[in-house]
């Protein structure tokens, strides 16, 4: 046979954690719609969706039903196409908006791995462990394992941008049309601004492999947070790292179109921007495309700056722990052994609980701050962001050369 054995069961995982990986993220983006509704109106002091739960009963599930009613709203609404637009960009640019954010996600870290030897000896036949069937049941917690994974992650981001051009060019309106060029110009200034701020990462660590960049903040400590026990020339580099990551949180905003840097679809201003004159299933792959590159967006900052899958904990990372802490003796399974098989499964909860509280971020900030104006946007970006990051890598590749 063409595939057999280890060869068999590598592709077989492979492809689980793909569709596994597409399935959590398509999953998180009406979830983060129905959060979203929920938190505005916590914050705006009103009911929100309470009533859509389950159909022909009086069970309301505190309305978090009204994803499900929406998605069947999108699916069933019409598909007007109008008649003077370019029809086949019209129709390609909701598919560029939304799979860019999904390709993303394919090398980000979400678990430093599973051991699935258990699971394989409990549910089948006893095994011939040899080296190529222990290789094969050791899965890595990656899709694709990428060295170049960091320029990766920017070569597909920069896509995202052609989706939105295309709809307000194809659309032949002027709003959208005003709404693509806006976006243009928006995503190429930050995305100069975000790419420099990683450039400090890749100084520090030495890698461009997104997961050898999480096992370096295992040992190191987060990026994002300044370290005080490395002397000065290591206290001036974490705070460096922390405005780095401060910068990319911010151009996360203007990367993925999200208030106070709507600018593209600003509604007061031009009816709804380059998806006017999408309905239907369109628009929703644009709805949708915003939200899985928010959730892309908060993964890479848990990956770069916040150590992933990892918990500042040693125990939780499989390293030494003292005997006592303030006196207390700590029990002997906190005493940096072997984690267990399920213990990928934990790291997978701690990755997404991270992103969550990203997510949490963005939205809270779409409801408390107001829009910019464009001169003030672009004025942000050029003027203050793009400098200040690479002055930011010149600070830190003296830091590394100082402390070799």
């Amino acid at each position: 046979m063409f595939l057999e054995g280890p060869d068999l069961v590598f592709l077989v995982f492979a492809l689980v954690k793909a569709v596994a990986v597409a399935l959590v993220v398509l999953t998180m983006v009406p979830g983060s719609v129905t959060a979203e509704r929920r938190l505005s109106a916590w914050i705006q002091d009103r009911l929100g969706p309470n009533r859509v739960g389950i159909p022909f009963t009086n069970i309301r599930l505190f309305g978090l039903g009204q994803g499900l009613a929406d998605a069947m709203k999108f699916l069933l609404k019409e598909q007007f196409v109008p008649a003077s637009v370019n029809k086949l960009y019209f129709n390609l640019a909701p598919i560029l908006a939304m799979v860019p954010a999904l390709v993303t996600v394919a090398v980000i870290p979400f678990a430093p791995g599973f051991d699935l030897r258990p699971i394989a000896s409990w549910l089948a036949t006893p095994l011939h462990w040899d080296e190529a069937t222990v290789q094969a049941f050791q899965i890595s917690g990656v899709v694709a394992n990428l060295d170049v994974g960091l320029l990766f992650v920017f070569a597909v981001i920069s896509l995202s941008v052609y989706g939105i051009i295309l709809a307000g060019w194809a659309s032949n309106s002027k709003y959208p049309f005003l709404g693509g060029i806006r976006s243009s110009a928006q995503i190429i200034s930050y995305e100069i601004a975000m790419g420099a701020s990683v450039v400090p990462v890749f100084l520090v660590t030495q890698q461009l492999n997104l997961g050898k960049i999480v096992e370096y903040q295992v040992r190191h400590g987060w990026l994002a947070v300044p370290s005080f026990g490395e002397g000065i020339v290591g206290v001036f580099t974490g705070i460096c790292l922390a405005f780095s990551f401060l910068v990319f949180l911010i151009a996360a905003f203007a990367e993925t179109n999200r208030l106070p840097f709507d600018l593209p679809e600003a509604e007061t201003e031009l009816v709804g921007g380059y998806h006017t004159e999408y309905s239907g299933m369109r628009f929703a792959l644009f709805f949708l495309g915003e939200y899985a590159a928010m959730i892309s967006a908060s993964a890479i900052m848990v990956t770069l700056f916040l150590g992933g899958w990892s918990l500042p904990l040693p125990w939780f990372n499989s390293l030494p722990m003292p005997e006592a802490i303030f006196g207390l003796v700590l029990p002997s399974w906190l005493g940096g052994q072997p984690m267990p098989w399920w213990f990928g499964f934990v790291s997978v909860g701690v990755f997404l609980a991270k992103i969550l509280v990203f997510i949490g971020f963005f939205i809270v900030i779409r409801w408390t701050i107001p829009r910019f104006k464009y001169d003030q946007l672009m004025s942000l970006g050029w003027k203050f962001f793009i400098p200040a990051a690479f002055i930011n890598i010149f600070l830190v590749a003296a830091l590394v050369l100082v402390k070799g």
